[in-house]
This record gives structure tokens, C-alpha cells and sequence, in this order.
């Protein structure tokens, strides 16, 4: 059911941070940790970030058959809204306040990705390393204009070695 009011109260961008309000602070089912290490792999998978959130998430909590509850639940709402508003939009798509209620969407939209990433920020981002690999992510990809699955690839390989270093070096000087 907490799928299911996700993908009927969600919209643009802001899915993820309602996944995250809805399934670590509402109900419990996840961990902060366990919420962004499931983000960092739906996002290295391909397709919607939303729906790979969702999938992961049905997966860890109940295995297949949560999965495609998830799924359901996230995606049924909006492919529903999505198909009346289409409809809708054909209709009246020459009328200004149509035109301005998408731009307060996609304004919206962007607020809820922003509040999302700095909510998780606080949260997962404890060591200058973690701004490092953030920071050089953006500039190949908003700069160099490096495929974002080649930096996914390279620089999430990058950090997984760094910080198996730095847990092996701890794990050493604790014996």
C-alpha cells in the first residue's frame, strides 16, 4: 500500500525523496545506509530511477513478489494520471494556464530532487573523500560530457577501492 500512495502522490523528480520519506522515516522497512546503497544501484542501472528504486526496494523487503508490488504500486497511479493528462493536454494545449502549470511542475519538481539530495547528503556524505568523488562526477559529467555510465562505471570503481583501502587500513591498525 505505501507503493501505491508513493505512485499516486509523487510527481517529477520527487519519487525517490517520497521512497525515502515513505520507507526509512514512516515505516521503518529500510535504513538510511540501506536506502543509498539501493539508490546508488538503481541508478546505475538503466531505465527510471523511480521504478529501479522501487523494484530494489519490493526486493529487499518481500523478494519477487514485493518487487512487483512495488513496481505496481509506484508506476499504476502515474501511468493512469499520465494517459488522462495526455488526453487532456490534446485538448487544451493552446491555453496559458496549461502551459503555466507545467512550468510550476517542472519548478516543483526540481525543489523535490533538491530537498532529496540534501536530505540524503546529511546523511551518507561523513568524509572529504565523499565530496571528492561527488565533486569529480559532476565535472565529467556536466563539463567533460563523459557518458554518465562510464563515470558510474569508473568513478564508483575508484571509490570502491579507495574505501576497501581505508576499511583494510583500519581493520590492520586495529589488530
Amino acid at each position: 500500500m505505501g507503493f501505491l500512495v508513493v505512485g499516486a502522490t509523487s510527481f517529477g523528480g520527487g519519487v525517490v525523496g517520497h521512497l525515502h520519506s515513505t520507507t526509512v522515516d514512516k515505516h521503518g522497512w529500510l535504513t538510511d545506509g540501506s536506502f543509498v546503497r539501493l539508490l546508488g544501484i538503481s541508478q546505475m542501472l538503466p531505465g527510471l530511477n523511480a521504478t529501479n528504486m522501487a523494484i530494489l526496494i519490493g526486493d529487499h523487503l518481500r523478494g519477487v513478489r514485493g518487487a512487483l508490488a512495488a513496481v505496481l504500486g509506484v508506476c499504476l497511479p502515474g501511468a493512469v494520471l499520465m494517459y488522462i493528462a495526455g488526453a487532456i493536454f490534446q485538448i487544451e494545449r493552446q491555453r496559458p494556464f496549461v502551459e503555466a502549470g507545467l512550468d510550476g511542475v517542472a519548478a516543483a519538481a526540481v525543489g523535490l530532487i533538491f530537498v532529496t539530495t540534501i536530505q540524503l547528503g546529511r546523511k551518507s556524505l561523513s568524509r572529504i573523500e565523499d565530496l571528492v568523488f561527488i565533486a569529480v562526477t559532476v565535472v565529467c559529467i556536466n563539463r567533460l560530457h563523459v557518458s554518465v555510465a562510464w563515470v558510474l562505471l569508473a568513478i564508483g570503481g575508484l571509490a570502491v577501492g579507495w574505501f576497501a583501502l581505508i576499511d583494510r587500513r583500519k581493520g590492520r591498525s586495529r589488530s
